[in-house]
């Protein structure tokens, strides 16, 4: 089965600020500065992450497998829900959100929303699309499937994707779309 989506990435530009302490600062006000700065650094990577993993997102919804993975790192691992072995690589994770997207024309996730922890960002979002064309061995069946989904992507410390899982259930999608069923 094929994870309802792989992993999601483009550059986004954040506009980083810059924290000046005034020259006459004391050593407890030049800490307090240093703080700031690295908060606002972190603030800075969280929102760039954040950015990126919507963008992704985006990118998969407008069928454009290659910018869904064009902010992975070399070593990205697609986990998916955990029901099958995870996918390693960009050739294969471009292979699968292919053959996912020409299965499903129509998919389309709405009502996005980003939280982002650490070097963590989850996109909760409802999920739809319709089964229109082969996927894998199984005949398309035009039926439909909608569901909530969080895709939880973590990145490293230069903003790429390390790994993506999700929490939705391909069986119970593909119990929607009736894939497998005979006609």
């Amino acid at each position: 089965m094929t994870r309802l989506l792989a992993m999601f990435a483009t550059v986004c530009f954040i506009a980083s600020s810059c924290n000046h302490a005034p020259s006459s600062t004391t050593a407890q006000d030049t800490s307090k500065a240093a703080g700031a700065g690295n908060m606002s650094a972190a603030t800075n990577m969280l929102e760039k992450n954040k950015s990126t993993a919507m963008a992704s997102i985006q990118a998969f919804i407008n069928h454009d497998a290659s910018a869904v993975l064009k902010d992975i790192a070399p070593d990205f691992v697609d986990y998916g829900d955990g029901s099958m072995p995870p996918i390693k690589g960009a050739d294969s994770c471009k292979m699968m959100i292919q053959s996912f997207i020409t299965a499903f024309p129509d998919v389309k996730g709405e009502n996005l929303m980003t939280i982002a922890e650490g070097d963590q960002v989850a996109v909760f979002g409802d999920w739809s699309g319709t089964f229109k064309a082969k996927l894998m061995n199984m005949e398309p069946t035009g039926k439909s499937f909608k569901m909530k989904d969080v895709d939880l992507f973590t990145f490293n410390s230069n903003g790429q994707i390390t790994s993506h899982r999700s929490i939705q259930s391909n069986a119970s999608m593909m119990m929607q779309v009736e894939a497998g069923k005979k006609k």
